[in-house]
C-alpha cells in the first residue's frame, strides 16, 4: 500500500480540494496523512474524516509591518525539521500540496528526502508558496489553462477537484431546512470559510431592499453573526456544514468572495453568481483576476470594492444584472469544457507513487 502525505491549510480554499481527493486515493489503495499547522482549522477537518493528522509550525509573510515576520524564517525552519521526521517515520511515498503557508516546510522537507511532490495552484496565478514549492515539486497541477503557460514544463491543466457530496445536495430538503415562509427565489451569500466583513456589511446594510425580491441564506463566518437582525427571509449561519448541498441545491443565485475553489464549485454546481474579490489593499489581486476570468467566459457578474466604494447605487445594479442574465450564464454553464479534476490528480498521485 502506497503512502500519500497531504498538506496544505489556514483556509478552507487551500484544504477542501484535499478533501475532495480522499475518497478516490482510498479507492485506489493509498494510505493518507494529512501534515498541517498545529492549530489551523485543517486539524478538525482531517480528524473529522478519520485521517490521521499531524501537526508542524507553519508561519506565513505578512504583507504589511509586523514584528512577527522577524520570527517567521525560525518557525519555518522548525516546521521543516518536524516534517522532515513525520515523512521519514511514516514511511511516505508521494506528497500532495493544495498551498498555503503551512505546505511550504512540508514541500522543502519532501524534496530534501526525495519524496515526489505534486502541488496543486488553484488561482489564476501562482501565490508565494506555490512560487516557493513550483521548483521543488515534479507537476504543478492547475484550475485555469492560462496559468500553465506560466509555470512552464510543470505546469498541468487538471481542473479543480470537487467534493462529490457537493454535486449531490437535495433541493426539497434544502426548502425544508431553511423554512422560508415566503416563496421567493433564495440568495446564498458567503465570504468564505472565514467570511467577509465587507460582504457581510454590504448585505445587511441593504438588507431590507434585498429582501424584497429574495429570501437571504448567508454564511457570515465564525464569531459574524449580527443577533440584531432578526427579519422574515433572511437565515444567516456562521459556517455551514453538511447542510451545504442541500442549500446549494435550493438556491438561485449566489453574491460570493472569488477565492478558486468556491469559484469552481459554483460552476460545478451551474449557480449563476456576482463575485465580489477581495480588492488588492487586502491581497495580492488573485481574486480580481479570478473573477475577470469567470466574466470574460459568461459565468459571473463581478463587483469590484473599489467601484462600489464610489458608487453606492452599483451594488443594486450588478444584482439586477444578475437577476436579468441569469438564464444566459447558466446556459454558458452548461455548455463549459471545464473539468472535475479528481481523476487527472489521482492519475498523476498513482503514477509519481510508482
Amino acid at each position: 500500500m502506497k503512502k500519500i502525505a497531504l498538506t496544505g491549510g489556514g483556509t478552507a480554499g487551500h484544504i477542501t480540494p484535499n478533501l475532495a481527493l480522499i475518497p478516490e486515493l482510498k479507492k485506489r489503495g493509498f494510505d493518507i496523512i494529512y501534515i498541517g499547522s498545529s492549530n489551523g482549522m485543517e486539524k478538525e477537518i482531517a480528524e473529522r474524516r478519520n485521517i490521521p493528522f499531524f501537526g508542524i509550525t507553519a508561519d506565513k509573510l505578512r504583507r504589511y509591518i509586523d514584528v512577527k515576520n522577524l520570527l517567521m524564517p525560525a518557525n519555518v525552519i522548525k516546521g521543516i525539521r518536524e516534517a522532515t521526521k513525520i515523512l521519514k517515520e511514516n514511511k511516505v511515498d508521494v506528497i500532495f500540496s493544495k498551498g498555503g503557508f503551512v505546505a511550504v516546510p512540508v514541500v522543502i522537507a519532501a524534496a530534501s528526502l526525495r519524496i515526489p511532490v505534486i502541488s496543486h495552484e488553484a488561482d489564476f496565478t501562482p501565490g508565494l508558496a506555490n512560487k516557493i514549492a513550483a521548483p521543488l515539486s515534479k507537476i504543478v497541477c492547475c484550475n485555469f489553462e492560462e496559468t500553465v503557460k506560466l509555470l512552464g514544463k510543470k505546469g498541468v491543466f487538471t481542473g479543480c477537484p470537487i467534493r462529490k457530496e457537493l454535486l449531490s445536495g437535495n433541493k426539497k430538503k434544502g426548502i425544508e431546512f431553511l423554512s422560508f415562509e415566503e416563496k421567493k427565489p433564495i440568495l446564498f451569500v458567503t465570504g468564505g470559510s472565514l467570511g467577509s466583513k465587507y460582504i457581510n456589511d454590504l448585505v445587511r446594510n441593504n438588507i431590507k431592499e434585498i429582501l424584497k425580491n429574495f429570501n437571504i441564506v448567508h454564511s457570515c463566518g465564525k464569531g459574524k453573526l449580527d443577533k440584531n437582525i432578526n427579519l422574515e427571509g433572511y437565515k444567516q449561519f456562521e459556517l455551514l456544514t453538511t447542510e451545504l448541498p442541500d442549500i446549494f441545491a435550493a438556491t438561485d443565485l449566489v453574491i460570493s468572495r472569488a477565492g478558486a475553489n468556491v469559484i469552481f464549485e459554483l460552476l460545478a454546481l451551474k449557480k449563476p453568481n456576482l463575485l465580489i474579490p477581495l480588492s488588492t489593499k487586502a491581497s495580492r489581486g488573485d481574486q480580481i483576476l479570478n473573477a475577470n476570468s469567470f466574466m470574460k467566459k459568461n459565468y459571473s457578474v463581478v463587483l469590484l470594492e473599489e467601484d462600489q466604494d464610489k458608487n453606492p447605487e452599483l451594488f443594486f445594479k450588478k444584482l439586477r444584472e444578475l437577476e436579468n442574465r441569469k438564464d444566459e450564464m447558466l446556459n454558458a454553464m452548461k455548455t463549459s469544457t471545464e473539468i472535475n479534476a479528481i481523476n487527472n490528480i489521482c492519475d498523476l498521485i498513482e503514477k509519481e507513487a510508482l
